[in-house]
């Protein structure tokens, strides 16, 4: 979860979407809570589950059930896990020319959006967006639909709005370079 240096290279995952003649500029992990959600579920299904041992403790018709019932929080285990491998192969990345936003462990999904289509972006944050540093990008273009309107979960949303807004608005000192 940081900005990445010019020294730096993309992982892999997201390296073969790059074109041969672009420069990856910023790379960013989203942010971990997005696994809020996973976590609360199962520390949830694990208290329930807990509770409910103590209820069907004894007997055999409470033992099935008994199984049953952690059995489904193993569910939820695994799904939280699926969601922790998922979240490690998501970047947002800008690169001199656009960005993009790869997801998906199975299923790869990349979504990109020009640099020179934007013609407006935005950022906002909820209450706890705010409390664990987080935000959503709104990116708009002329008139069209575009793959890549929305990227939730942004770490350093400050730092990453005017990094992009000085890309796609460089200052006249810059673009006479």
């Amino acid at each position: 979860m940081r900005l990445v240096t010019h020294g730096d290279s993309a992982p892999s995952s997201v390296n073969r979407y790059l074109l041969p003649n672009e420069q990856q500029v910023i790379m960013v992990r989203r942010h971990p809570a997005v696994l809020l959600r996973p976590v609360a579920e199962v520390f949830g299904g694990l208290v329930i589950a807990g509770l409910l041992s103590k209820f069907f403790g004894g007997g055999e018709s409470g033992g099935t059930a008994l199984v049953v019932v952690w059995w489904l929080w193993l569910l939820l285990l695994v799904r939280f896990v699926w969601k922790v491998a998922e979240w490690s192969v998501d970047y947002f990345v800008v690169t001199s020319k656009r960005m993009l936003l790869t997801t998906g462990l199975i299923t790869r999904k990349v979504a990109m959006m020009p640099l020179g289509k934007v013609t407006d972006m935005s950022f906002q944050r909820s209450l706890l967006g705010r409390m664990l540093g987080y935000g959503e990008f709104i990116l708009e273009s002329a008139g069209q639909d575009q793959a890549l309107s929305t990227v939730e979960y942004i770490p350093y949303p400050e730092t990453l709005y005017l990094e992009v807004c000085q890309m796609l608005f460089p200052s006249k000192d810059e673009s006479d370079d």
